[in-house]
């Protein structure tokens, strides 16, 4: 009686073990999440922007780099922001479960900052004229929401689990980088 006892347990241990090695095997085989990727550019001069911003603050080395902190005022002010500081791309269709990772690429901080309107960010001397800091902005860094968006150069962001539908994403300092990711 005893051998028999044995023998089915052991059987019983023997098949609980191969269910778990499939299940493992079966779960080591699914496919990764699909990702799309959004990649942050300016062009910020390291020479003015430091000067005003302290050392560092604009670490881009990318040739042409010509953008002043002087113009990039200005011209936002104007309502005509530098079109080389952008979110590329501008509209993406991504299927649900996709990853957006985004990146920047450019010299300085950014943002990627879901937004439900598109609309000003935290800088009112950077907005386009008329517009208002949207709600998800307010604040600043000071947000922990917008703080948890932020964007160092050569630093990126995972955006996960987007449910279908439209999703706006600006960066709050620069408010003119835009993004708009449909999922289906």
């Amino acid at each position: 009686m005893m051998k028999h006892k044995n023998w089915l347990l052991g059987t019983l241990m023997l098949a609980g073990a191969t269910q778990l090695l499939a299940q493992q095997n079966k779960a080591t085989k699914a496919k990764p999440a699909p990702v799309a990727q959004v990649v942050a550019l300016d062009e910020c001069d390291p020479k003015t922007f430091n000067a005003a911003l302290g050392p560092g603050f604009c670490r881009n080395i990318s040739l042409g780099a010509e953008t002043t902190l002087d113009d990039l005022f200005a011209e936002a002010e104007a309502g005509t922001p530098d079109p080389k500081w952008d979110f590329e791309p501008d509209v993406m269709k991504v299927k649900q479960g996709t990853t957006v990772s985004v990146v920047d690429q450019g010299g300085e901080p950014h943002t990627f900052t879901e937004v439900a309107k598109f609309g000003g960010g935290f800088i009112p001397q950077l907005n386009g004229p008329g517009e208002h800091t949207v709600p998800e902005c307010d604040g600043g860094f000071a947000n922990v929401a917008v703080a948890r968006t932020r964007l160092l150069q050569g630093s990126n962001v995972q955006v996960t689990d987007l449910a279908p539908g439209v999703h706006r994403f600006q960066c709050c300092i620069h408010p003119w980088m835009r993004v708009k990711v449909e999922v289906k």
